[in-house]
């Protein structure tokens, strides 16, 4: 958060993206407090494939 707050003085234009590996992603983001978490903080993610190093999908 304090990361997205300092990037915002800088660049207020530029959209932050949290990047997360697909397990993380399935383990916690779509838990019922991970989707509260994202809601809450108002977060956008980018999911990726470890492996392949490809994005499964955005979340905005």
């Amino acid at each position: 958060m304090n990361y997205r707050e300092a990037l915002a003085n800088q660049d207020p234009e530029r959209i932050l993206y949290l990047a997360v590996p697909v397990d993380t992603y399935e383990t916690f983001f779509l838990s019922q407090f991970g989707q509260y978490a994202v809601e809450r903080f108002g977060l956008k993610l980018l999911v990726y494939k470890v492996q392949t190093e490809v994005i499964a999908t955005w979340r905005k």
